[in-house]
């Protein structure tokens, strides 16, 4: 049975330029194929040293023992702090944990479930809006799957859907944005000094500026409804509500706008890419197609309530297995704030941390089959062993994502609703190719022939 698709690796050793070059293109097939049974790997500049770490144990003191000892890189903020600020996604120390304690009261379990028919709203209307587009023509699954991660974002949030005016306006420019935003930009790459300025493509502060500007609008309407008393209970009234439990303040206009730029990213980009890769999946093994639609078709009948998730399992493998060969976000990096010693090497203040989801969740030494496609792994004792040290698809520790709960309802309930109704076959005349950009999509798109079931 063939793998899932995966990119070359890059052969032999390159210079700094040549590999800034291949980064640029894509980070995945820019890495040395030695990386998927490396425990750590040293990479030295002129300018930084960067070491990435597969060792589950090296992982463990970095996210979860010693974490303000390892805080995110400034350099993650170069490329992103045009569209987001000082979210919550770029921020560190005490900045940050004031952040969280706003906002993770929004993602209990108990807020899930409020929020759960307008995920379920929005998988509907995607069914519907694919239905009527499933002639059997190819079609390019990854701008349907944004167009759906998009309305539960919308409607979970500011309780509209994406037809409405200002939701397809941020969609559209978003859109325009990950084109226009490049994976590097120049201070991520040398050690720039603070005073030096950061050049970012025209198109690109336009769209981040476009975006930001229709968010504004929508959370200052929010805030005159809050005052009235007429908004809506969904996850913006929530976080816009919550004082700090420290200090009684709450977000101001500018903080809430940064925060909903990084719910957006993070709850649009990344979940789009992983129900595309999942669809394709699906897709490739048609077993397991038929396997879940069964499921779905046996669990989602009649009005859906949130207690039809309990009776998803094998969609929420499906989508879990997904996360671990097509993780949306590959890497992260943090920056070494104290000396330190990694298996043996001396590590300086500053050095950069590379803990890549991309290598880890294939690596060789850790995983049974690791690059072929099985839903069942985690039931077995390789899969459990794996799942507590080697699998993050949403980080760990203190910094883990505080959307995760929430992807893994979206991600089962849309497979699911989407399984129910359509069938899904590959298109022998385009395989896709992952490439990472801002997060882990085809090269040239993921087209998948749809019918109705």
């Amino acid at each position: 049975m063939s793998l899932p698709p995966k990119p070359p690796a890059r052969e032999g050793r390159v210079s700094l330029w040549r590999y800034r070059k291949l980064f640029r293109q894509d980070i995945l097939s820019a890495q040395p194929a030695r990386l998927y049974g490396a425990w750590m790997a040293e990479f030295r500049t002129p300018f930084f040293r960067s070491y990435m770490c597969n060792d589950p144990a090296l992982v463990d003191l970095v996210l979860k023992e010693r974490p303000d000892d390892f805080p995110k890189s400034d350099r993650i903020r170069e490329g992103l702090a045009p569209l987001l600020g000082s979210s919550v996604f770029l921020t560190n120390g005490e900045t940050w944990k004031r952040q969280r304690r706003i906002i993770d009261p929004a993602f209990e379990g108990g807020r899930l479930r409020e929020v759960f028919p307008a995920m379920v709203a929005a998988g509907q209307g995607a069914a519907l809006r694919l239905s009527a587009r499933a002639g059997g023509t190819p079609l390019e699954i990854e701008e349907e799957t944004s167009h759906a991660a998009a309305d539960v974002i919308f409607r979970t949030l500011f309780s509209i859907p994406i037809e409405h005016e200002v939701a397809t306006r941020v969609f559209e420019e978003f859109r325009a944005h990950q084109r226009a935003q490049p994976v590097l930009n120049l201070g991520a790459v040398l050690p720039l000094p603070r005073w030096f300025p950061r050049f970012h493509r025209a198109r690109t502060r336009r769209t981040a500026a476009t975006i930001r500007h229709l968010i504004t609008g929508l959370t200052e309407e929010r805030m005159r409804a809050i005052e009235q008393g007429t908004a809506p209970e969904d996850l913006a009234t929530k976080i816009m509500t919550t004082p700090d439990p420290l200090t009684g303040a709450r977000f101001d206009a500018e903080e809430m706008v940064d925060q909903v730029a990084i719910f957006f990213l993070a709850g649009h980009e990344t979940s789009a890419s992983a129900l595309a890769w999942a669809l394709y999946l699906l897709a490739l093994y048609p077993d397991w197609q038929e396997k879940l639609a069964a499921e779905a078709q046996a669990a989602l009948s009649g009005e859906i309530g949130f207690s039809a998730m309990k009776q998803l399992p094998l969609s929420r493998d499906v989508f879990r297995e997904t996360l671990r060969l097509y993780p949306p976000v590959p890497m992260m990096v943090r920056e070494a704030a104290c000396p330190e010693r990694f298996r043996g090497r001396k590590v300086r203040v500053g050095s950069q941390i590379v803990l890549s989801r991309w290598h880890l969740h294939r690596h060789t030494r850790l995983w049974d089959n690791p690059d072929g496609f099985d839903p069942m792994r985690f039931s077995t004792e390789n899969g459990r062993a794996c799942l507590r040290n080697a699998y993050m698809p949403f980080s760990a520790g203190q910094r883990v994502c505080t959307g995760a709960g929430f992807a893994m309802i979206e991600g089962p309930l849309l497979l699911s609703l989407l399984v129910r109704d359509l069938r899904f076959e590959t298109d022998p005349a385009r395989t896709p190719i992952p490439v990472a950009h801002l997060t882990v999509r085809s090269k040239d798109g993921i087209w998948l022939r749809v019918t109705r079931r």
